[in-house]
């Protein structure tokens, strides 16, 4: 379904309860499995979303702070570098470090595409892009990367067959995926690009455990919240009755896969009640449910994995501390 606002285009290729039924197949799908797991794309509701937000701003947590910093240094030479003419976000949120790049673009008649599973930050942000730059074609899409890349890099008002297409991967979500999913992500971006375009993908880096937990377990208890309001999102849509205070936020270094995770771990024998689904989960007592992994690369794994799925190195860049990178990429 396409819409024409005055200043941007919006598409939504999502059924329209396609949250509630996503929510209800992870919850299925992951908690009647052990080890117990959900996808943190679940995190974000309004309190979620503020969390984060806050979390962004802690001592501790560097990532957000890095990539921008890595964006306001490089900008130019990666929109120049990588001859975009247009701009492909995926995941793009409030798309407020997507301007570092917007800033850089080539002139009138470039395009930028967002694509989110959020109607209401998707237009939130095409609506101040539109004021922001109104020489920029704004084009948001309600769609789920992980089934609609095809649609909307095949689309031809995103530049499709052109050349010059840059499409951006930024906060380090690519770490929250599994290695099998980030490798079918991956193999559908390669797809979907023609010669001439480029991949620009935000990765965190492994370093010490000593630099990586604090920021996934600060010392005034964000992260804690953050993690803790997932059980709030649970009751509220689909009438669970988790009791919060019985359950605690742990985030643990997985050193043989190289990434944090973020677990809830039950403080006592528990049954939970999923009213809307007609369904009763046992927690045993200290049984952990994980809520989030990140996943942590070095240059050579990136490397491996972007290599596997057919693209090439053509650019690299990181913090001062080696902490975070942005890397691009081109299909070979």
């Amino acid at each position: 379904m396409e819409k024409d606002h005055m200043a941007y285009r919006f598409t939504d290729l999502l059924p329209e309860d396609f949250s509630d039924s996503a929510l209800r197949r992870d919850v299925l799908d992951g908690l009647v499995d052990r080890p117990k797991t959900l996808p943190p794309k679940w995190f974000y509701d309004k309190t979620g979303s503020e969390l984060f937000e806050e979390i962004t701003r802690l001592p501790e947590y560097y990532p957000t702070r890095s990539e921008r910093a890595i964006l306001q240094a490089n900008a130019a030479g990666i929109v120049s570098g990588s001859g975009a003419r247009h701009l492909i976000e995926l995941g793009s949120g409030s798309s407020e470090k997507t301007r570092v790049l917007l800033d850089q673009r080539p002139g009138p008649g470039s395009v930028y595409t967002a694509l989110d599973v959020s109607e209401s930050a998707l237009r939130q942000a095409a609506e101040a892009l539109a004021v922001t730059y109104p020489d920029l074609v704004v084009q948001a899409v309600r769609a789920d990367f992980e089934q609609h890349l095809a649609t909307v890099l095949g689309d031809p008002l995103t530049g499709r067959g052109e050349g010059g297409r840059l499409v951006a991967f930024l906060g380090g979500t690519i770490g929250n995926l599994e290695p099998q999913e980030r490798s079918v992500l991956l193999a559908g971006v390669r797809a979907g690009l023609d010669p001439g375009d480029a991949f620009l993908l935000g990765a965190d880096l492994v370093k010490s455990p000593q630099v990586l937990l604090p920021a996934y377990d600060d010392a005034a208890g964000v992260t804690a919240a953050f993690n803790l309001n997932l059980l709030q999102v649970l009751n509220r849509r689909l009438g669970a009755d988790f009791d919060a205070s019985e359950f605690a936020h742990r985030a643990v270094w997985n050193s043989g896969q190289a990434r944090i995770e973020m677990r809830l771990r039950a403080s006592r024998r528990t049954s939970v009640r999923f009213a809307d689904l007609d369904l009763a989960v046992e927690f045993g007592e200290g049984e952990e449910m994980r809520t989030e992994i990140s996943s942590k690369f070095t240059a050579e794994r990136l490397e491996e994995e972007l290599g596997q799925a057919g693209f090439g190195p053509d650019g690299w860049w990181t913090d001062p501390e080696g902490r975070y990178s942005l890397s691009l990429w081109r299909p070979v």
